[in-house]
């Protein structure tokens, strides 16, 4: 089947003959520090075969960066002369590791946007399960929140209603009748930003925000063990990711001590809806309104986002009759 055609509604252009599916990584020079960005085609290399077989050379300087490689003689002033050989074990040590930085986790690797065409660490793009071998958008965080401002512009009134349809009945299953205590998290986190570590001043809240650390998106509900110090800007950036998705192992470990939470959860690679919730309750509120005429729209929408995240077995068997759903 032919594809159609994609029309373009925002005025910005993807960039021409760009193969977005490419995946780099990034290392700094050991002799002059200079950054360099590697090509290393459609897969993520594994740090034993870039060990064995990988020699880049610095673009500045000219150095190559391999397991065959002494160090840097400059090194000298710090290092006993014969650790510098390549052959020494200590040398082959540190090219083990060197690699190994570069390579093992996949938001050390960079990929290219292909609307403003720089190459950026994976974590400069959102999540797109499928794509490619990061599983990365093709356009990064900056454009696509370019494009988002023109597409939002333009979007039906039907799609806003349904989104925001989708946002209350959320709401519904996270409904929590405790308030969360803003002091106290702002003692648990030292009153710095969790992932910037940037001094946040609980007096101005424009510059701050609370994070749903497991997010809302999937039903969770903003409690004490759910709550992030982030920076207005920090928290943009993670929007409703996953927490495996935006913070690496040592902050998951870090905030599952701080907080309380999880550290299966938090560390599982994909997102989990929660499933400890009361729809039952949820779905009596939803259909608590004056109009009859308004209850068959109400529980289609009701159904809808039940079975979209997979919720039908947390409803009573008579409620299930109510929406029409067998099992």
């Amino acid at each position: 089947m032919t594809r159609r055609k994609v029309i373009n509604r925002t005025g910005i252009e993807r960039r021409a003959n760009l193969d977005i599916k490419t995946v780099y990584v990034s290392y700094v020079c050991v002799k002059c520090h200079t950054q360099n960005i590697v090509n290393v085609g459609y897969e993520m290399l594994l740090p034993t075969n870039a060990y064995n077989t990988c020699q880049w050379a610095c673009k500045e300087c000219g150095y190559v960066h391999s397991k065959t490689s002494d160090l840097p003689l400059e090194w000298g002033n710090t290092w006993d002369d014969e650790y510098l050989a390549a052959e020494a074990p200590q040398c082959q040590n540190f090219w083990k590791s060197f690699f190994m930085i570069a390579t093992e986790n996949p938001k050390a690797y960079w990929k290219q946007c292909n609307v403003c065409g720089r190459i950026l660490p994976s974590s400069a793009f959102a999540r797109h399960k499928g794509w490619g071998t990061l599983e990365k958008q093709m356009e990064c965080r900056a454009c696509k929140g370019a494009i988002n401002a023109v597409l939002n512009g333009k979007r039906t009134s039907e799609q806003l209603r349904e989104s925001s349809l989708r946002r209350r009945i959320g709401d519904l299953f996270t409904a929590q009748n405790s308030k969360l205590d803003v002091k106290a998290l702002f003692e648990r986190f030292g009153g710095k930003c969790f992932k910037t570590n940037v001094p946040l001043d609980i007096n101005k809240p424009s510059e701050w925000h609370i994070d749903h650390i497991l997010p809302s998106k999937y039903f969770y509900p903003l409690t004490e063990d759910n709550a992030c110090l982030l920076s207005r800007e920090a928290n943009e950036n993670k929007k409703a990711q996953w927490p495996s998705q935006y913070y690496n192992a040592e902050e998951l470990v870090r905030l599952s001590k701080i907080t309380g939470a999880n550290l299966e959860l938090l560390t599982n690679p994909e997102p989990i809806v929660n499933t400890n919730i009361d729809v039952n309750a949820a779905l009596e509120k939803w259909t608590q309104v004056r109009n009859v005429s308004d209850i068959n729209r109400r529980l289609a929408e009701f159904k809808k986002v039940i079975i979209e995240n997979g919720l039908e077995n947390l409803l009573t068997d008579k409620n299930k009759l109510v929406l029409g759903i067998t099992s």
